[in-house]
């Protein structure tokens, strides 16, 4: 397998639900306009506590400065694992629990944090810039690592030094569990075409920034999780992907929304009983590794406050099961 360094350096941002109007016309800009922007990845992701926001330079220069927007200190960059040396191919992606293992796990035990992106067409690994040599000098033995420039894959090598290297991760680093929730809505895992992205404008704009229920989403944490509000748009080479709860789906026309043939659903797991910090370590192998090790297939979302695990609804008992199990033996 490959590993590829994608041609992106991408901020991680978070808007307040009461200043989202002071961005709605930004975000309509480069959710519709791509032709107007030179934004190239963009994600869009809304939960009960905040929007979070994970674009290219391009894109975040449209997001005007204001006190409702938080900006990750560090940029971004994202990895893509495929299996034929082709980054673009998205049939060749693999998925993330396959490359638990051999990625997410090597780079936590190296004091790496990772934000994962899954889409309909592949899964994204962002890890920061600063951390590239760490990366490299860690996967290099398992992969064959290529760096994007200007749409072509040069091969890379670390440079011969250890330096911020743990020799003996597994025992150096003790990853601190998160609590796990399951809310009992159902998800959808769907792209669309995007020359038909218009004819979904009205809705989807309705959907993500004026059907906000602020008062029922601020308490949802406190009150179990038993529905969340989750919606993620992406928009990245031109290819979109759309996550969605069912009952959010039926707004939208079913004859231009796919999916896989198996049109299967999907259940949540969500990490973390209070805001997680970017600089901790191990929150994405908590979920990946134990799933990898069972072969269950997920579909994973950081944001900026939690990460979401989606995982095939048939599994959901088994998943929490677990992960129960897996907690209770780490502490």
């Amino acid at each position: 397998m490959d590993l590829h360094i994608l041609d992106y350096r991408l901020r991680v941002t978070s808007i307040n639900t009461a200043g989202l109007p002071r961005y709605t016309h930004a975000l309509i800009k480069l959710v519709f306009l791509r032709n107007r922007t030179r934004c190239k990845f963009f994600s869009l992701t809304e939960t009960p506590e905040n929007y979070t926001v994970v674009l290219d330079e391009e894109g975040f220069k449209e997001l005007p400065e204001s006190e409702h927007l938080q900006v990750e200190s560090d940029t971004w960059l994202p990895l893509n694992v495929v299996c034929n040396g082709n980054a673009s191919s998205s049939s060749q992606a693999v998925g993330v629990t396959k490359i638990a293992k051999s990625v997410i796990t090597p780079l936590a035990e190296q004091h790496v944090s990772v934000f994962m992106l899954s889409t309909y067409q592949t899964d994204y690994i962002l890890v920061r810039e600063k951390d590239l040599p760490v990366v490299i000098h860690t996967l290099e033995e398992e992969f064959a690592i290529f760096r994007e420039e200007r749409g072509e894959p040069h091969p890379v090598h670390s440079q011969g030094t250890e330096n911020g290297v743990q020799k003996n991760g597994k025992e150096a680093v003790k990853m601190k569990v998160h609590p796990v929730l399951s809310p009992q809505n159902s998800f959808c895992v769907m792209s669309l075409d995007p020359d038909t992205l218009p004819t979904i404008a009205t809705t989807l704009i309705d959907v993500l920034f004026y059907s906000n229920g602020s008062a029922k989403d601020e308490t949802t944490a406190s009150q179990g999780l038993d529905y969340i509000k989750f919606f993620s748009f992406s928009l990245i080479d031109g290819y979109i992907s759309i996550v969605m709860d069912t009952e959010t789906q039926r707004r939208f026309p079913s004859n231009l929304l796919f999916t896989s043939s198996s049109g299967e659903l999907w259940r949540m797991v969500r990490i973390g009983g209070q805001p997680l910090g970017f600089d901790e370590c191990g929150i994405v192998a908590q979920i990946s590794q134990p799933l990898a090790e069972a072969d269950i297939s997920a579909y994973y979302i950081s944001t900026f406050s939690f990460d979401h695990a989606l995982v095939p609804e048939e599994d959901i008992s088994n998943v929490i099961s677990l992960l129960q199990k897996t907690t209770e033996a780490i502490e």
